[in-house]
């Protein structure tokens, strides 16, 4: 099997830090857990931190189903950075998800779309950023038509809204949230896999100075590259922009 992964800081794994400091996350899982599975799996995952919808859908997506050879299965996700800035135009996301969807189609290629969890009740105006979720849900869900398109809906896992699955900085996914999406997309790909949960651990607490040093130690700096017309992965390359062979260990 040939996988490719698309999309931001979700797809390119953070949150999920190895010993060298590089990201795992739930793609790089999800190649491993084929491979465990017995499949003979090459992988490539192009996905950007920061990367809005439009580079995922254009850019990201050409190149992808460029490799040589193309994919068997591209997984799809994008429009989360797209959310917490001004302009949100569903009729634009639509537009971008169906070039993915034809463009994919066209080339025979299997495409899974889906979503980042839930991350609205920790961060500041979430009722926005949970509006603009709901556009993007029911469009990708309309999109999602068999046989070459479906659609894994993490958004809608009532149990990662839980802090257990996520990072101090509340937007991305910590390793037991990333090992969680991976079992849900394997499941999809046909791999029964086991789904991990948080057990008995508790809602991390709050306090009035743990939300003033969580704003300044994240949001004031988003807030600082949102004036600037900076991105957190302005100079950086995907991690695996053409086939790697994945060990089944």
């Amino acid at each position: 099997m040939r996988f490719a992964a698309i999309g931001d800081s979700f797809t390119e794994g953070v949150g999920d830090p190895l010993a060298d400091g590089t990201m795992r996350g739930w793609a790089d899982l999800v190649a491993a857990g084929l491979a465990g599975a017995g499949r003979d799996v090459h992988y490539a995952n192009l996905a950007i931190r920061g990367r809005l919808l439009e580079t995922i859908a254009t850019e990201q997506c050409d190149a992808a189903l460029a490799l040589d050879p193309p994919p068997d299965v591209l997984t799809f996700n994008g429009g989360g950075n797209d959310m917490m800035r001004p302009g949100w135009d569903p009729a634009r996301v639509e537009d971008l998800v169906s070039r993915v969807v034809d463009l994919a189609g066209q080339a025979g290629v299997r495409l899974v779309l889906l979503s980042g969890p839930d991350p609205t009740a920790r961060l500041p105006r979430g009722r926005v950023f949970a509006r603009r979720a709901d556009d993007l849900m029911e469009i990708c869900t309309r999109l999602a038509q068999p046989p070459h398109v479906s659609f894994v809906d993490n958004y809608s896992d009532g149990e990662m809204r839980h802090g257990a699955y996520w990072s101090a900085d509340r937007l991305h996914l910590n390793p037991l949230g990333h090992a969680r999406v991976a079992a849900r997309m394997l499941d999809h790909l046909g791999v029964p896999t086991v789904l991990p949960d948080r057990g008995d651990l508790a809602e991390p607490p709050r306090s009035v100075a743990g939300e003033a040093a969580y704003m300044g130690r994240y949001v004031l700096p988003w807030l600082g590259r949102r004036v600037t017309r900076r991105s957190s992965g302005d100079g950086r390359p995907p991690k695996a922009p053409a086939w790697v062979a994945v060990s089944a260990a």
